[in-house]
């Protein structure tokens, strides 16, 4: 039970007072944020052994549709464009579950032979994401290049150059693809909702320098992987970032708490 003069009960009144359209309530509240510097600069790296190639995943097999132009975004350019991409169905499976997500392969890489064995390294790695991160994801785009992964718009941008190498040999392919995915799942949902914005207000601090400098476009990613961390996989994060984390955020963790997410096939796996 929590008193009217607790955190919890305050950061219900502000939702209330969002509820009622309480604008003037809200911009006064988000103006007061971040009062102290963030902990770290980013949170991707924080916790590399949260997900591993030896977890499972939901990936079942993936299979070559031939050629079509498809419009996709690629950083180098940053531009949208049209390809006559490289197609193929990837299916994620559990159970009762399954989905149906369509990789779209940049034909600079030559063949559909080489463009499968993209789509046939990185869909697995996905698969061991939460199952509530791929809810609203429908199309992979997959280019050459040294640029780093992107979300958002129902779709996963990865480039394999020199950022994706990186995330491998730091062991944070995984976690890359959990922040990135939370831009195509979550923030379509969460990230302007009253809810979120009572969580960050009450919270007053940022987990990183990224999610305060874009409070907006990066809170929600920055956060859900350390909400993922201390929650659903502590045993393997490191002491200080548990302690760091449950410290500076416990109003946004509260709020993903409330959401109830489908974690599968992770929440299985994990403490």
């Amino acid at each position: 039970m929590t008193t009217s003069g607790s955190p919890f009960a305050r950061f219900s009144g502000l939702r209330r007072a969002f509820a009622r359209g309480a604008a003037g309530a809200a911009l006064f509240a988000l103006a007061g944020l971040a009062q102290a510097a963030p902990p770290y600069s980013g949170t991707i790296y924080l916790a590399p052994n949260l997900i591993t190639a030896a977890d499972p995943t939901e990936y079942a097999g993936v299979a070559y549709a031939g050629q079509g132009v498809r419009l996709m975004f690629d950083r180098r350019t940053n531009a949208y464009a049209y390809y006559n991409a490289y197609l193929f169905t990837v299916t994620y499976a559990n159970g009762l579950y399954t989905q149906y997500v369509e990789a779209q392969v940049n034909p600079e890489f030559g063949s559909p032979a080489a463009a499968q064995a993209q789509v046939e390294f990185y869909a697995p790695v996905i698969g061991r994401i939460p199952r509530a991160l791929r809810e609203q994801l429908s199309t992979l785009w997959i280019h050459a290049g040294d640029q780093p992964f992107g979300g958002g718009n129902n779709n996963l941008l990865i480039h394999t150059g020199s950022y994706a190498r990186d995330y491998i040999a730091r062991g944070i392919l995984e976690e890359t693809f959990v922040h990135e995915a939370a831009h195509t799942s979550l923030d379509p949902l969460h990230a302007g909702s009253m809810g979120w914005f009572a969580a960050q207000s009450w919270d007053r601090e940022f987990i990183s320098t990224y999610a305060r400098d874009n409070p907006t476009r990066e809170d929600i990613a920055e956060t859900f992987l350390m909400w993922l961390a201390v929650r659903h996989g502590s045993a393997r994060v490191p002491p200080d970032v548990n302690y760091t984390v449950l410290t500076t955020v416990p109003f946004r963790l509260q709020y993903f708490d409330s959401l109830r997410l489908n974690l599968a096939p992770y929440a299985y796996t994990h403490p």
